[in-house]
C-alpha cells in the first residue's frame, strides 16, 4: 500500500482568529477558504508540504449532531480537550519565541520529556492543543 496523511481537521469557532494564528503566526499558507461568516472551512498547510493540510472547520456542523452533542463539543473546546495536533520543527526555541511573541496561550515551554523528545505546547484561538516537537 501507498498511503499518506493528506488532511487532518481541527475545529474553529472564529475563522478570522484561526487565520491569524495558522497563517500569520505559524506561517502556513491558506489553500482554501470556503463558506461565509462563522461557517467557513479553511484549509492551511506548510508552504513546502503541498500534500499535507489541516482543515479548520466549524465544530458540529454535521446535521446528524444533536444539540446536546453540540453543547458538549463547545464545552470541550472551551476547556481545550476537544482537538489537538502534533507539529515538528528543527528550531524549537526559535519557533516557541515567535509563537509566544504573537500572544498565543503557552501551555508548556520547551521541555526535555522523559520519553526522549523535546517539545512545547500552545493553544490556538479555539482552544485546540498545539504541541510542537523538536526534530533531531
Amino acid at each position: 500500500m501507498d498511503i499518506t496523511i493528506h488532511t487532518t481537521s481541527l475545529p474553529h469557532d472564529d475563522p478570522d482568529a484561526a487565520l491569524v494564528f495558522y497563517r500569520d503566526t505559524l506561517g502556513f499558507e491558506v489553500r482554501s477558504d470556503v463558506g461565509q461568516g462563522k461557517m467557513r472551512w479553511i484549509t492551511v498547510g506548510p508552504v513546502d508540504q503541498p500534500g499535507t493540510s489541516i482543515l479548520l472547520a466549524p465544530p458540529a456542523a454535521d446535521p446528524g449532531v444533536t444539540e446536546d452533542e453540540r453543547r458538549t463539543i463547545i464545552e470541550m473546546m472551551a476547556k481545550g480537550t476537544y482537538g489537538w495536533i502534533l507539529l515538528a520543527t528543527r528550531d524549537l526555541d526559535g519557533t516557541f519565541e515567535k509563537v509566544q511573541a504573537a500572544d498565543a496561550e503557552v501551555v508548556q515551554e520547551p521541555t526535555d520529556q522523559p520519553y526522549g523528545v523535546r517539545d512545547c505546547a500552545f493553544r490556538d484561538p479555539a482552544g485546540n492543543l498545539i504541541r510542537i516537537q523538536e526534530l533531531r
